[in-house]
């Protein structure tokens, strides 16, 4: 599983998306949410048996998942959770 693009990276500029600023702009850095090196290198293998299933982490109000393949998936954290738990 070549990347031609680090995981990290993609991570960034999806979030910048949905918070339409520029990938420099979101605060704090991602490297203050996860070890961008060991999450990038989780990914670079050739081997894709080698890797994880699945990563979950969250980042500036947002759950991040990367799948084995190395597709990024962002969802709002509330939605993530679960169901909502309302008191009647």
């Amino acid at each position: 599983m070549q990347n031609t693009q680090s995981i990290s990276l993609k991570v960034v500029e999806k979030i910048a998306e949905r918070e339409q600023v520029s990938p420099a702009e979101l605060k704090p850095p991602l490297h203050y949410a996860i070890d961008t090196d060991a999450l990038n290198s989780l990914y670079q293998s050739d081997t894709p048996e080698r890797g994880p299933s699945k990563v979950e982490f969250t980042y500036n109000g947002y759950t991040v998942v990367v799948d084995s393949t190395g597709d990024v998936d962002i969802r709002d954290q509330v939605s993530a959770s679960g169901p909502d738990k309302t008191i009647a």
